[in-house]
């Protein structure tokens, strides 16, 4: 029986290592857009709000996702496109809206308090549950569909639990490489202590980065969800569109391949978050005069 047993665990760990590979640009996507929501927040802060979007993130993936994957792919599975859809557009629509705080344009609507702690958390888990969505879904389609329903759930629980720890550890370290540099300037050795100056100082610079890295990566990723999954729904121009552009350049390799088809994504997700902002702005404008 234990036997039996470990070569059940033996093939649940085999099968998410192999979907948890087809998930590594959104972990990267996901690992780069949740930085954003620490900063600006005391350093004491840091690690306990990327605790309480960790704890969101597997209440989203264990609570919601999981459960209803497996309930829509087994009852509905016309259901699943538009979701990632709706999450995809939304994610263009963050990511339009963080384009526009670039040039100095907020939304006019948006509150003039500051942003509370709870405010941040939901905000992160908010969009964690979008790209949540897309990791479990596409780790649930790369899975074997002779699994067997408890296998299934099995692997998907270990990536649910890897792929949180993975961006969330990582997320932790990077909040706290400046508390690192800090405890390094006081350091009796002086290449140590200039080494950890250069960490401080370089960090701002490194938090621009990954900010403009995050936005980019919603840009894709909302962009690519929404023209695959129009594909899968009711609309096919987009997808064709992108398959065409692939096809014309793959000639250059699977690397620039990649690229143009990231950049296209990217530019689809903002025409496509521009029109979002436009009209949720609109709504806005409208609601304002019916106040007057």
């Amino acid at each position: 029986m234990s036997v039996g047993l470990l070569a059940v665990v033996d093939d649940i760990l085999a099968a998410a290592l192999k979907a948890s590979a087809k998930t590594a640009g959104v972990v990267i996507d996901d690992a780069a857009v949740t930085p954003q929501y620490v900063q600006g927040l005391e350093p004491a802060r840091e690690l306990p709000v990327v605790g309480r979007i960790a704890l969101g993130s597997l209440f989203n993936k264990f609570v919601i996702i999981i459960p209803l994957a497996l309930l829509l792919t087994a009852f509905a599975p016309w259901v699943l496109p538009w979701l990632l859809v709706l999450g995809g557009a939304y994610l263009c629509f963050e990511g339009a809206e963080k384009v526009l705080e670039w040039f100095g344009t907020h939304h006019e609507t948006e509150s003039t308090e500051p942003t509370t702690e709870p405010k941040l958390v939901f905000g992160a888990i908010r969009t964690d549950l979008i790209l949540s969505t897309e990791i479990m879904l596409i780790a649930l389609a790369s899975l074997d569909t002779d699994l067997g329903f408890w296998p299934t759930v099995g692997a998907l629980a270990v990536i649910g639990l890897g792929m949180t720890a993975l961006v969330y550890g990582a997320v932790g370290l990077l909040v706290k490489v400046d508390d690192i540099g800090l405890q390094m300037m006081k350091h009796p050795v002086r290449r140590t202590r200039r080494t950890g100056a250069r960490i401080v100082r370089a960090m701002p610079a490194v938090f621009r980065v990954i900010s403009v890295v995050g936005t980019v990566a919603m840009l894709w990723v909302g962009g690519h969800l929404v023209i695959a999954n129009l594909a899968e729904t009711f609309w096919h121009g987009p997808y064709d569109l992108l398959h065409a552009i692939e096809h014309a350049i793959e000639a250059a390799g699977p690397v620039v391949t990649w690229i143009v088809d990231t950049a296209v994504s990217a530019v689809f997700g903002v025409v496509l978050g521009m029109l979002i902002v436009g009209i949720v702005l609109g709504i806005g404008r409208l609601r304002g005069r019916e106040h007057h």
